[in-house]
């Protein structure tokens, strides 16, 4: 019998999640006089990351969030890069620190993310934010993978007990969605493109989260009836990693490509520069009457 999945649409919800962190922004504007800024680095002339990073300096601006924009040439090299991160780290205008990957093939990546100090971490890509979503504590989230969370709590899907088989281990993406499915007592199963026999063990999956990179890569035969699909793969022309018409036909939700996880990466995006702002400006608080 086929099915026709219902989509989760992430614009609706993150157009609201970012409405409230506009009135928050303005909250803390009028009452401290700090304005959430968000850096965004680039490293590089990367037409297709040069859009992701415009159209995240525009969205902050329609927030009522500050942007810094630091564009590096190609040939950076990991020390400068470390030392630009660690300069706006250490800038206490600066509330929010966004790095956009992947840099190029020459740059150690997580030396640079780990120059980032983790209370700027935003985008949710240092070890300290992988482990405080493993282990529960206080930090920012991964913000695709929190986005994810966010949908399936919107749709009211059930996480508990649910089996999900996150398809990816990126440590930005893969890796948190399968730490926050569980700390939401999901059963997770992670698996790659190299998993044996990965189509038997997605057709097991409640839920399937599809975060490998590929291109159609999930078809409809993998899935089980009734699963529910976050596809957060974005491939070139629009297309995620999941085949989405023959998912169509056997999931009970699915989420489209575009309009539904990209969305919701930016809402919590902007969401945490504010967390991150409020944070910074209460311990400041604290310091002055500490010293009064």
């Amino acid at each position: 019998m086929r099915m026709t999945a219902e989509l989760m649409i992430g614009t609706d919800l993150a157009a609201e999640m970012v409405t409230n962190a506009a009135a928050r922004a303005e909250k803390l504007r009028a009452s401290t006089g700090v304005q959430p800024c968000l850096a965004t680095v680039l490293v590089g002339d990367d037409p297709a990351s040069a859009t992701y990073v415009r159209m995240k300096q525009n969205r902050s601006k329609k927030a009522g969030i500050g942007s810094r924009s630091v564009v590096l040439p190609a040939e950076t090299t990991t020390d400068e890069l470390v030392a630009e991160l660690t300069k706006l780290s250490n800038d206490p205008e600066v509330h929010g620190i966004l790095l956009q990957h992947p840099v190029p093939g020459h740059v150690d990546e997580r030396a640079a993310f780990e120059a980032i100090a983790p209370g700027k971490d935003v985008d949710g890509v240092t070890m300290h934010a992988f482990a405080a979503m493993a282990f529960g504590e206080p930090g920012f989230r991964s913000c695709t993978p929190g986005g994810i969370l966010r949908l399936l709590e919107a749709y009211d899907v059930p996480i508990a007990g649910a089996h999900a088989v996150v398809i990816g281990r990126s440590p930005i993406l893969g890796k948190p969605a399968g730490m926050l499915l569980l700390a939401s007592d999901a059963t997770v199963t992670y698996t790659h493109s190299r998993t044996v026999g990965l189509p038997e063990i997605v057709r097991t999956a409640d839920i399937v989260v599809a975060a490998v990179g590929k291109a159609n890569f999930v078809r409809g035969d993998w899935l089980k009836p009734g699963a529910v699909v976050i596809d957060a793969g974005y491939n070139e022309g629009n297309v995620g990693d999941v085949h989405f018409e023959e998912a169509s036909e056997v999931a009970r939700l699915i989420t489209p490509v575009p309009g539904g996880v990209g969305p919701m990466t930016i809402a919590l995006l902007l969401e945490q520069t504010v967390d991150a702002a409020e944070a910074q400006s209460e311990t400041a608080v604290q310091s002055v009457a500490a010293l009064a």
